[in-house]
């Protein structure tokens, strides 16, 4: 059977209808992650929106009341850089009967310029927040999203395209900079999508894992959306002069959107914009670290040692065999 052209067969702006599906984003009261909520609501799915902020949560959720009509979408405490706080919201969200997917879109994109600790486990922030968080996120709602042969969409960058970063030193112990702890944990998020695919594939658990990155996308070329989006007269004009490479964040969403939904892209695949940093989305080619088995077997070991949690494969399978998942 012949694929459909991923240029001409998806149009981001009419999605097919997603009546009873229930889809959980982490990260979701701005950016991408709001975008994102909002695109799959209005197609009729049951969006539950997660972050650490109530506040910002609210007005997120305000928003897309507004501006769409019968949404259905819901709350949910979770702040991926405290584990307590991933593995409680997950409880949560693992008591219901059905997850067709999780975005696991939440991160720091401007990181410290100095290396902080988060205060529960010591780890380093940037990467317990854009990676360690979604791993264990990943781990505890296993069960729930194979029971609905689901999918999990791990939030990439076109940074891990502007070099290497092999994350030998996962956290950053010597030669920490902002950028470096942003890229890595990026590499290393990719790296960990690809690796989960591997692992799901030869265990036989039905959960695909696709990667994906938002393109170049920025504030300024935002719709102005009270409480979610606001960006400056001056960010509005320096973000506009960059508009033959950038994009909006509702665009942004496009890619991570479409992976999580549409049932032609597989588990393994990596998508984004088709100009790299704007456009509709297509399938790419990761970089060459992001998909070595050494450094996805290496990095998959040691988000284990870090957060001490395993992903349930066995169990999973077993329970599904059971007819218990």
């Amino acid at each position: 059977m012949t694929r459909p052209d991923p240029a001409t067969a998806w149009d981001p702006e009419r999605l097919p209808d997603l009546s009873g599906r229930v889809y959980l984003i982490t990260g979701a009261n701005a950016g991408i992650g709001y975008f994102a909520s909002e695109q799959l609501s209005r197609a009729g799915a049951h969006v539950v929106m997660s972050g650490r902020s109530p506040n910002r949560l609210a007005a997120a959720r305000a928003a897309i009341n507004r501006r769409v009509d019968g949404a259905s979408v819901e709350t949910l405490l979770l702040d991926t850089s405290n584990l307590g706080s991933v593995r409680a919201a997950a409880a949560s969200m693992g008591a219901r009967s059905r997850i067709d997917g999780v975005m696991l879109n939440a991160g720091i994109v401007h990181p410290p310029k100095v290396r902080t600790l988060t205060a529960d486990g010591g780890r380093e922030l940037v990467l317990a927040t854009n990676v360690l968080g979604h791993f264990v996120l990943g781990a505890e709602l296993l069960t729930s999203v194979a029971r609905r042969r689901g999918r999990l969409v791990w939030l990439g960058s076109m940074a891990t395209r502007l070099g290497s970063y092999d994350p030998v030193d996962l956290e950053l112990e010597q030669g920490y900079t902002g950028w470096r702890a942003y890229a890595q944990s990026k590499v290393a998020c990719q790296a960990l999508g690809f690796e989960a695919d591997r692992r799901l594939r030869e265990r036989g658990v039905p959960v695909a894992s696709v990667v994906v990155h938002p393109g170049y996308s920025v504030s300024g070329r935002t719709p102005g959306i009270h409480g979610v989006n606001t960006p400056s007269r001056l960010a509005r004009f320096t973000d506009n002069l960059q508009s033959p490479i950038a994009q909006s964040k509702e665009r942004g969403a496009w890619a991570p959107v479409r992976a999580l939904v549409d049932p032609e892209i597989q588990g393994g695949e990596y998508w984004g914009p088709a100009s790299i940093g704007r456009g509709a989305p297509r399938r790419q080619r990761p970089s060459k670290t992001s998909v070595d088995r050494e450094v996805g077997a290496r990095v998959w070991a040691d988000c284990e040692r870090l957060t001490g949690s395993a992903w349930p494969f066995e169990k999973v399978v077993r329970a599904l065999r059971r007819g218990k998942a």
